[in-house]
This record gives structure tokens, C-alpha cells and sequence, in this order.
């Protein structure tokens, strides 16, 4: 066993533990971050967030980004996975400079192409007498794990391999005998110390663990042994993941130490949790990014969302930039309490960002949520026009589909029930009987004229203000709130404003 990277302190003169604490390694000049997800499906929004937060701190750092595929379940990969996952993060804004798709000084980026890297170090640690084979069958193993569960111990794996001769286990792997190769966890136990810059320090004991698989019967690392082989062949200074794997930070550190190098230093992100505070999952609501660009969120928006998971800026603040989220952005303001995923929240912010957009900019994201709709087919430029009339009240893009039947069917039909219930009333009916009555005689209605008739409806009847336009706005757009009235009227003309009216006097 290769001494470790430390000289240990004592925690007390009586104690029999060793404290280790592990700091990021000098030699590692630039800022290295990397995201290493498993091409097994969608990116989850807690991907999204780790991935968004090593990014920006590569960014603001002046570092590399690198995206890596953590692809040793060979069970579990999904086809076309690895292109969406890259596919969604440009999509969020989150570009890398090393990677499968792009190459780099560090590849290959997918540990299924590593495997003899992985190997290679496996028997280092077998030679060392770090780590050995371990011949116990999947039976075997039940059993123990059923029988340490009734005596209402955790279950844990023996050590009953450890205890072979090497020569005679050589042999046993020589001749073909199918076998696992699990590390040695420290017989004197220790109490590892990690300064996490979220974290701050965290304290675990060597004797919470046990003697880890590293590389399965298949020939493929586990992912404990391929995250720390491939963080130190590509030179990551900065590991970001969850805060689920803290627990396994042991195992992780002393493969640190048994191999003679430094680890980089860590970050443990907090969990996202729901409204209920229990953990953010597929059972109570969408957690994939994907999910959330095909309903219409921006990516601007769903990002400036995902980093105020957990992360507080310097000042009373909520919209940002992601350039601004890359000057603003630091470890020592991510949060060690869970953050809470708030939908509500999520679309006030989408929202502000919709209503930010260019009119033009605006028109062709909604252009693919359009084309979803019966009226994709529409004349463009009225299209253009309905986009500038409802942007200010849109959630989402896909709610586009929700506005057009009122611009683009002859006779939309009035169902809700608030505006019937107002436009029954005695005062609404005179509005709306008075200035038909004006409009059937004017020249045109339209948005330009419109004004100059309610001022006439408004002298005759004595009504103004709410009583008068409250009316105009319910037969005419079938809301009490909604898109401004004068590019409504502009937009339908005289006929169908006239038609409209006459179906809400009719109610």
C-alpha cells in the first residue's frame, strides 16, 4: 500500500483514528470541470443543474468544459441517448470544448472505449495488494445479504475472498474462473476528511464502508473506479456531482491514495427536492429537460431557474443573463439545504423572459409550436400580428395553441363563464347594444377608431372606465384580462368585431 498523499493528524492523543484531509492537488494548474452522464435516457434537471454549474465556473475561470460518457452499464444504454444529451445541453446554452463528439487532448470521452485503462490500473492494485479477486458467486452473496439483514445488520460484503492466498487466487483467475476485483478498504480504521466547497468539512469513517467492487465479471469498471481514473487522466480540478454520493467519497479518496495521486477537489450540490421535500422524481411531475423545451419554457429561462436551485446571488436579484450567471457565479454561495423545485416560479420567469423577446425573435420560437396547432397553414404575416397582440400573455410557447382559434376561427366560441356572467349584466348589454348600434353606421372599426366610438358610447350611456371597456374586451376576446384590445379589433376588422358583439348579446 502506497503511503498517503498527507502526513496524518491526529484527531486526539487517545484516539485510534487517522484524519486525512484531501485539498486539491497544486500541480493541477488550469480550471478543469467536466459532466459525465450516462447515456441511458433524458438529461434530468438535476444533470441540467450539475452540468450548468461546472460550466460556469469553467467559464468564469477561463477553463475547460468536458463532456464525458459514463457508459460501462452496458444493460442499460439507450439508443440515440448520447446525441440528445449533447443535443439538449447546446439547447440550454451549455457548450464543451473536449468531448466524443469534438476530440481532445484527453480522450477517448466515452469509458467504454478505456476499458484496457481501467484494467491496467485494476492490476496495479492487485500487485500492490490494494485490491484482489474476488470468486463469490451471486448466490453466495444473497445469502450472506439475507442473513445479515435478519440479524439486522447492513448489509456488506464479508471480505470472504480477501482472506485467499494470492498465488493460489492467480491461479484461480488464470484458468478462467469468473471473479470480480473488489478494493481493499483499510484495516486500521481512519476518519477521512474532505474540505468541500459546499459542503465545508465533511468527516467519514473508513469502517462505513466496504471492500467495493471496481471492476465487475464483464471486464468493465464499476463507476467508483472509472470516476477516478478518468478525473485524473484528464486533469479535472474540480469534480461537481450530488450530494447522493458523498457516502462514497471514501472509497473514492483512498483509490486516490492507493494509485499516488492527488484529488481534485469536490463540490456536493444539495438535493432538488419537491413541494413536499421529498426528492425531485418522474412520479410527481417532469424532471426531464426535455420535457420542459418541448412544453415551450426557454432555455434561458429554465437555466436562470436551475441555478437559483441552490445558489444565491450576491445581491437582491432573480433574472439573469447566462453571461451574467458566469461573472456572478461561485461555489461559496451554493446552498446546503435542498432547493425546492417551484413550478409557479418556473413560469413567472419564463414569462418575464417571453415578454423580453423581440417581436421578431419571439415569432419564430413560437414557430415550431405553431406548426403543432391546426393552423400552421395560417397567412405568416397575420401570424406576426397575433404573436405582437398575445406575447405579454404567454407562460409557456406551447400556450400559443390556446390563442390563435380567437383570431383564427370566423365564430370562436364563448365558454367562459365569468365573462357570460358579466356580460349579461343590464349595464354591459347597453355598452354593447349602443356602440353596435354606432359601429354598424361608422366607416370601419379598427384599432384608430375604436377610441373615438367608445367616447361616444361612453356620452351617451353615462358609463366609463371599467363599466364601458370591461364589456368591449369580454365579447370581443371572450377574457376580462388578455391582449391589447385596439391590436385585437385591428386585427379582426369591422365584420367579425361586429359578429362577436352580436354573439355576446345573444347569451
Amino acid at each position: 500500500m502506497k503511503p498517503p498523499d498527507e502526513a496524518p493528524t491526529p484527531l486526539s492523543p487517545t484516539t485510534r483514528y487517522r484524519l486525512i484531509t484531501y485539498r486539491l492537488n497544486p500541480q493541477i494548474m488550469s480550471v478543469r470541470l467536466r459532466f459525465a452522464p450516462s447515456p441511458t435516457g433524458y438529461l434530468h434537471v438535476g444533470g441540467l443543474r450539475t452540468a450548468l454549474f461546472a460550466w460556469l465556473y469553467a467559464r468564469r475561470h477561463g477553463g475547460q468544459f468536458i463532456f464525458r460518457l459514463e457508459d460501462t452499464d452496458q444493460n442499460r444504454l439507450v439508443s440515440g441517448a448520447e446525441a440528445n444529451l449533447i443535443r439538449t445541453l447546446v439547447w440550454a446554452g451549455i457548450d464543451h470544448d473536449e468531448g466524443p463528439d469534438k476530440g481532445g487532448g484527453h480522450g477517448p470521452y466515452r469509458q467504454s472505449e478505456r476499458l484496457e485503462l481501467y484494467q491496467q490500473h485494476a492490476r496495479q492494485l492487485v500487485e500492490q495488494g490494494d485490491a484482489y479477486p474476488c470468486f463469490c458467486t451471486p448466490e453466495r452473496l444473497a445469502q450472506l445479504r439475507a442473513e445479515q439483514q435478519a440479524k439486522g445488520e447492513t448489509p456488506c460484503y464479508d471480505g470472504h475472498c480477501r482472506k485467499l492466498v494470492a498465488s493460489a487466487a492467480s491461479e484461480r483467475v488464470a484458468t478462467g474462473e469468473a471473479h470480480v476485483i473488489r478494493m481493499k478498504v483499510l484495516e486500521t480504521p481512519e476518519t477521512l476528511v474532505l474540505d468541500d466547497l459546499v459542503r465545508g468539512r465533511v468527516a467519514i469513517e473508513t469502517t462505513q464502508t466496504e471492500d467495493q467492487v471496481i471492476i465487475k465479471s464483464d471486464g468493465f469498471p464499476t463507476y467508483h473506479l472509472a470516476v477516478v481514473v478518468d478525473d485524473h487522466h484528464m486533469a479535472i480540478s474540480h469534480c461537481v456531482r450530488g450530494e447522493e454520493w458523498l457516502p462514497s467519497f471514501p472509497k473514492h479518496l483512498l483509490l486516490y491514495r492507493y494509485l499516488g495521486w492527488k484529488p481534485p477537489q469536490f463540490a456536493h450540490l444539495p438535493l432538488i427536492l419537491n413541494p413536499d421535500r421529498t426528492k425531485l422524481s418522474k412520479r410527481q411531475g417532469d424532471v426531464a429537460v426535455e420535457d420542459f423545451r418541448d412544453q415551450g419554457y426557454l432555455p434561458e429561462a429554465l437555466v436562470n431557474f436551475i441555478a437559483l436551485l441552490g445558489w444565491s446571488p450576491a445581491h437582491d436579484r432573480e433574472l439573469f443573463s447566462l453571461s451574467e450567471l458566469v461573472e456572478q457565479f461561485d461555489f461559496e454561495r451554493v446552498n446546503r439545504a435542498g432547493a425546492v423545485f417551484d413550478r409557479d416560479k418556473l413560469n413567472w420567469m419564463n414569462q418575464q423572459f417571453l415578454q423580453s423577446l423581440a417581436p421578431d425573435d419571439c415569432f419564430e420560437r413560437l414557430r415550431p409550436f405553431v406548426a403543432q396547432t391546426p393552423y400552421a397553414g395560417a397567412d405568416e404575416d397575420l401570424l406576426r400580428k397575433i404573436t405582437l397582440a398575445v406575447q405579454n400573455r404567454l407562460v409557456t410557447l406551447q400556450d400559443i395553441g390556446t390563442r390563435l382559434p380567437l383570431f383564427l376561427e370566423e365564430n370562436p366560441e364563448l365558454q367562459n363563464p365569468e365573462v357570460i356572467g358579466l356580460l349579461q349584466q343590464e349595464n354591459s348589454r347597453t355598452v354593447l347594444e349602443t356602440l353596435l348600434r354606432h359601429a354598424e353606421s361608422s366607416t370601419d372599426l379598427n384599432g384608430e377608431t375604436l377610441p373615438q366610438i367608445a367616447k361616444v358610447v361612453q356620452q351617451e350611456t353615462g358609463l366609463k372606465g371599467r363599466q364601458l371597456w370591461l364589456p368591449l374586451r369580454g365579447a370581443i376576446t371572450h377574457e376580462l384580462q388578455g391582449p391589447d384590445l385596439h391590436l385585437v379589433v385591428g386585427i379582426f376588422g369591422k365584420e367579425k368585431c361586429l359578429r362577436l358583439i352580436r354573439q355576446a348579446l345573444a347569451c
